[in-house]
């Protein structure tokens, strides 16, 4: 589809597989881990792997920080793929602050990223990126184990080697989800993804089924 500012749109259907941990070791320390199988249309073709380690302070009930490295491999996709398979290694840090109204659940999520991005032929190149998530969790009734969840992220570059756009990408999501006991979660949902290509040109509009494991023990 060719807009009339001269941007493409390519609308994708990907599916999203993932784990997410966050268990404690000690009364603040603790250990976080999240692993995404990331596929494109729907489960057919790889999108990208992800891994992430990373080591967690519980400052308060309601405050954690988190340091920790992702590795990502991506792969071209859709009508306007990249040309190459590549590597990504990324540090991150982030502040999480979580508090409730009521029987609604509120999630705040600042993360900062330090990119080396695989360039064939040439040496990493370097970008940061910061990122704000939004979640809301609501229980269908009281006491009941199935609540809805939703969430937005925003992701915006800054600093050096990010080209022309701050703008990298925006995820809505929606999801049904079901308490699995004390250890964790399951959530079915729907992810609209609207990413900015490095080009500046092309807008790709990903419609992602998600299923995810969220185990939390603190």
């Amino acid at each position: 589809m060719q807009a009339q500012t001269g941007r493409v749109t390519d609308t994708n259907f990907n599916g999203w597989f993932m784990y997410f941990g966050d268990h404690l070791v000690s009364k603040r320390w603790g250990v976080h881990f999240d692993g995404q199988w990331r596929r494109h249309n729907f489960a057919n073709r790889w999108q990208q792997l992800l891994l992430r380690p990373g080591v967690n302070f519980n400052v308060h009930p309601n405050v954690m920080l988190t340091a920790g490295y992702t590795y990502v491999r991506s792969h071209p996709y859709g009508s306007y793929p990249g040309p190459y398979v590549f590597g990504e290694h990324r540090p991150f840090q982030q502040l999480l602050l979580t508090h409730a109204a009521g029987r609604v659940n509120f999630i705040h999520r600042y993360r900062v990223e330090q990119r080396f991005i695989e360039v064939r032929g040439a040496p990493y190149r370097y970008q940061n990126r910061f990122r704000y998530f939004f979640k809301v969790t609501v229980p269908l009734k009281k006491q009941s184990p199935w609540f809805l969840a939703a969430y937005d992220e925003l992701l915006l570059h800054f600093g050096p080697n990010h080209g022309t756009n701050v703008y990298d990408h925006n995820r809505a999501y929606a999801a049904l989800g079901y308490k699995t006991g004390k250890w964790g979660n399951v959530e079915v949902g729907y992810m609209n993804q609207r990413l900015l290509q490095r080009n500046g040109r092309v807008l790709e509009n990903n419609h992602t089924f998600q299923l995810a494991f969220l185990s939390t023990v603190r």
